[in-house]
């Protein structure tokens, strides 16, 4: 769990990820490697060469040619020696320093087979060395570059510095390369949505440009299948229709009134059912997208409802602005409220936000529908009552158009039980 919450969300992140662990753990391997091996070999080498010269001046100095030593010292060894008359190694105390210099430099003094101690804590400075002659003190002052290299390092620096010029090279070739991807994901949100999206362009690697055809060819295929299904549709409410004409031109000329009357309501269902048709293939047109304001938009279908069926209040908890298909919106919305006038007297209506879009909530007092039919009201043509009397404008079409246009905004609708009784009709569209 604490490695999920670390890692990146991201594409990007991740494969930053996956390039960077691998360099950083060569770096501190190769680190821990040159530490323990080259800079060891390294210090023995400087360190046991500071003391080979260390113990010329003090065979300098027991012949008794101290001004031949500090010459030989300063020219040739880089290190300043002084000596201190009459005075003993244990009045002098420093700071115990650890670390592979230290640790070599100590080994290489024991050589000398005299007390000593050595200080080096300010090596910029150099390195303050204490032997213990007879009765004086030999004080040496070595230079840094005798026991410290600098060009050892620096070929650690260089690899961090090659290691993070990697990385930011990494990073836009990486952010390149997925850009693509960030485009499909966009196009494809705003086709979700029901949105004219453009045709994606192919770039990147071969893989993203394969998943770019296919994205085309499914979107290709998706709207040559609506635009047929809508063409079906109304060709065959168009081609219904002028049987139905003559039909009821023939019924004019009927005599008999009870079969004339029969008929006469077998058409006019028949003609209702495809006003519904008419009303669905309506819905498929393809309609501009407008800027909306969504509690302005509910409160002019509200105000144009007839009061007298049906009370209705309309409870607005946030200002939604969106965009939207406003005639498709409109008659998603009344297809709810035109059931709750027909089954109930009461339709509570609530505007709210949360965090994936906005909330539209229908809730009325009528007898409402069974939990196990909640699916199945959305189906094309599928009504509760047994009878199917298109007369009373129950097609079963309502839902299931309010269902597709709901969709192609890119939201979702769902049904509940109302807390008046009634059925819940919960609207999430995107904002």
């Amino acid at each position: 769990m604490i490695f999920k919450k670390i890692i990146p969300v991201s594409l990007l992140g991740r494969s930053i990820i996956i390039i960077f662990v691998p360099i950083f753990l060569l770096v501190i391997i190769t680190s821990i490697i040159f530490y323990q091996t080259s800079w060891n070999i390294i210090s023995k080498r400087l360190t046991e060469s500071v003391v080979a010269d260390i113990n010329v001046i003090v065979k300098l100095i027991n012949q008794g040619l101290e001004v031949e030593a500090v010459s030989i010292a300063k020219e040739d060894f880089k290190m300043q020696i002084n000596i201190q008359k009459n005075s003993q190694i244990n009045n002098i105390i420093f700071i115990e320093q650890r670390g592979i210099l230290s640790k070599r430099l100590k080994q290489a003094l024991n050589n000398i087979k005299k007390p000593f101690t050595y200080d080096l804590s300010n090596i910029d400075k150099g390195v303050k060395i204490v032997i213990q002659l007879e009765k004086n003190l030999l004080l040496i002052n070595v230079d840094k570059d005798r026991l410290y290299s600098e060009t050892a390092f620096v070929f650690l620096l260089w690899m961090i510095f090659a290691s993070i010029l990697l990385l930011i090279i990494s990073y836009f070739l990486m952010n390149k390369q997925i850009r693509p991807l960030k485009r499909l994901s966009i196009i494809a949100e705003t086709f979700g949505r029901g949105l004219d999206a453009p045709e994606l362009q192919s770039a990147g690697a071969s893989e993203i440009r394969q998943t770019a055809n296919a994205f085309n060819q499914m979107r290709t295929r998706i709207k040559r299948f609506l635009k047929q299904r809508t063409d079906m549709l109304a060709g065959v409410s168009h081609d219904l229709r002028t049987p139905l004409t003559r039909m009821k031109l023939q019924l004019s000329l009927l005599k008999n009134e009870k079969a004339k009357k029969e008929l006469e309501l077998d058409i006019n269902e028949m003609t209702a059912m495809l006003d519904s048709y008419v009303s669905f293939v309506r819905s498929e047109a393809p309609e501009p997208i407008e800027s909306l304001n969504l509690n302005k938009f509910l409160k002019e279908i509200v105000n144009n409802i007839n009061k007298e069926k049906i009370q209705i209040n309309l409870h607005e908890k946030s200002i939604v602005q969106t965009s939207a298909r406003p005639l498709q919106l409109k008659r998603a919305f009344q297809n709810i409220i035109d059931n709750s006038i027909r089954y109930s007297n009461k339709l509570h209506i609530e505007i709210l936000t949360n965090n994936e879009g906005c909330l539209i909530i229908f809730q009325d007092n009528g007898p409402g529908i069974p939990i196990k039919n909640y699916e199945d009201v959305f189906k094309p043509f599928f009504t509760l009552d047994p009878s199917r009397n298109k007369l009373k404008g129950e097609s079963g079409l309502g839902l299931a158009i309010t269902r597709d246009i709901v969709r192609s905004h890119g939201g979702e609708i769902r049904l509940d039980e109302s807390r008046f009784g009634g059925l819940k009709s919960i609207i999430q569209l995107p904002i």
